[in-house]
């Protein structure tokens, strides 16, 4: 551990630590060649970690630096140096006596309306002039705004920033940022990579946070949480004023309609003197029109959807200590394990085997495919549907049957048994009458852990089976494939499921 006294790179006495976060700890720190005070920043490297993941940590330190460097803006942390201690980089940044919005907001609670459009006013700025820079910041919350003794207001810590032209350091089954204010698009699996409209919904729920003293999607979980984020209402901030539209329009769920930096900072710029006298219009959006819902019977609709964006926020469910923002679902490998022989019935259904060469698409079918990586025969005639929280759907629509996929390119490898016992069960039986587990085991899928869930419910006039699995490709995508049919017609349709699965090809 650093200690107060000892001088880093022959130049910069370390004096007092002023912060610590999940990448690194602040000092303050006397540059002894130019008579100044800075701050220096040194990583942290976890003990478990290997080689390449502290290399990344290291490149991770070093896009910091270059990051902020690249944006010149009295809202943005000045970079002065990158040097080495011990063996670790260290960020030599200018030192700015202050607190941070995060440390303000526990210690006196909410702000004022002018106080929160002054300092978000100062975010929106430097936002853009990273954004002109063709850098992404991607952790914007109020632990990283810093509010100076003299007024000033400063965005600090790119730890986790991506600059346009770069390779990303996120691992496949990787998602950065914090839960709290991450935007909805990052939850999604058809957002290959993240724009600037997800570090304005950031900025939206720091405002929000400013003005009301808690987060808009705060929850008891990171999965609930995550949820809320992507599919439910925040409750309308009592406390903002005239700030209500403007947060109205950072924390538009839809990238495209949300507000930009610069009409954000030009509306918060009108409320930083007290009472506004002007009022803040709010951004016009085109209403959207509900999507198709898939038919299970309506008792299964609002649950299946629940349960299909929980998969996709489940993703987020485990922090690991590496940038304080880097979220990983990783395989616990407990129980993950079927080794009855293919076409086994010992735990009521098969283990399906890799197949040695795709097997040739059944007639009556087609081959579709559903999403990156993924190609898999689906009934002819069958049509396709887009239900919330779903990538997907192959629907017969007389019968009121329905083939789902969702697929997760963040979801890394995760055990599907436990999250579905632990989780999606209890709330599948609440959002559905009749629910019954018919059965729910681990599996394998083409050699590779999966798991098997079948159950009944009670649709309005009557009873629906479903049955669904999980499993991943080599690259750590999480796919689920589901189907739901009437009970009485399930003999029928459970070949579509099991036809679905025998002929799937995988890229990875």
């Amino acid at each position: 551990m650093s200690d107060p006294g000892r001088l880093v790179a022959d130049r910069y006495r370390l004096v007092e630590r002023v912060g610590r976060g999940g990448m690194g700890t602040v000092w303050r720190a006397e540059d002894e060649l130019l008579g100044r005070s800075v701050a220096v920043k040194k990583l942290l490297v976890p003990p478990h970690l290997n080689d390449d993941e502290i290399e990344t940590l290291y490149e991770r330190t070093r896009r910091e630096a270059r990051s902020a460097a690249r944006i010149t803006h009295p809202h943005v942390i000045v970079v002065h140096d990158v040097v080495d201690d011990e063996g670790l980089p260290c960020i030599v940044m200018e030192y700015i006596p202050s607190v941070t919005l995060g440390d303000l907001l526990k210690r006196e609670g909410a702000l004022p309306p002018a106080e929160a459009a002054r300092i978000g006013r100062g975010m929106a700025a430097a936002l853009r002039a990273a954004h002109d820079a063709g850098v992404l910041h991607r952790d914007v919350k109020p632990a990283n705004v810093l509010l100076g003794k003299d007024g000033r207001i400063v965005l600090t810590d790119f730890g986790i920033a991506v600059q346009s032209g770069t390779p990303s350091l996120t691992r496949t089954g990787e998602l950065v940022g914090s839960i709290q204010y991450l935007a909805p698009e990052r939850l999604r699996t058809n957002i290959a990579e993240p724009g600037p409209a997800c570090d304005l919904w950031s900025l939206g729920a720091t405002l929000y946070q400013a003005v009301e003293g808690r987060p808009p999607f705060s929850r008891d979980t990171a999965i609930e949480t995550a949820y809320a984020i992507a599919a439910e209402e925040y409750p309308p901030p009592r406390n903002a004023g005239a700030l209500a539209p403007v947060i109205a329009g950072l924390l538009v769920k839809e990238p495209g309609e949300r507000m930009a930096a610069q009409e954000a900072e030009a509306l918060l710029g009108g409320h930083t003197g007290g009472t506004a006298t002007t009022p803040v219009e709010a951004p016009t959006r085109p209403q959207r029109s509900d999507l198709p819902e898939l038919p299970h019977g309506p008792g299964r609709k609002s649950g299946r959807g629940r349960r299909a964006v929980l998969w996709s926020a489940g993703a987020m469910a485990v922090a690991v200590a590496v940038t304080g923002g880097v979220l990983l679902w990783p395989w616990s490998g407990a129980g993950a394990t079927d080794t009855s022989p293919p076409g086994a019935k010992t735990s009521g259904h098969p283990s399906v085997p890799r197949p040695s060469s795709p097997p040739p698409v059944p007639a009556g079918y087609r081959l579709q495919k559903p999403g990156q990586g993924l190609q898999l025969p689906v009934p002819e005639g069958w049509t396709v549907a887009h239900p919330p929280g779903c990538d997907i759907a192959y629907v017969d629509n007389p019968a009121k049957v329905g083939l789902r996929i969702n697929i997760f390119p963040f979801a890394g490898t995760s055990d599907p048994l436990r999250h579905w016992k632990d989780t999606e069960e209890a709330q599948t039986r609440r959002d559905n009458p009749g629910y019954e587990r018919v059965r729910m085991d681990p599996s394998k899928f083409q050699g590779r852990p999966a798991g098997y869930w079948e159950f009944t419910f009670q649709g309005t006039a009557r009873q629906f089976r479903g049955v669904e699995l999980a499993f991943s490709s080599a690259d750590g995508t999480r796919y689920v494939v589901y189907l739901s049919a009437p009970s009485a017609e399930w003999s029928k349709y459970r070949p579509v499921f099991d036809n679905a699965l025998k002929g799937v090809r995988l890229d990875a």
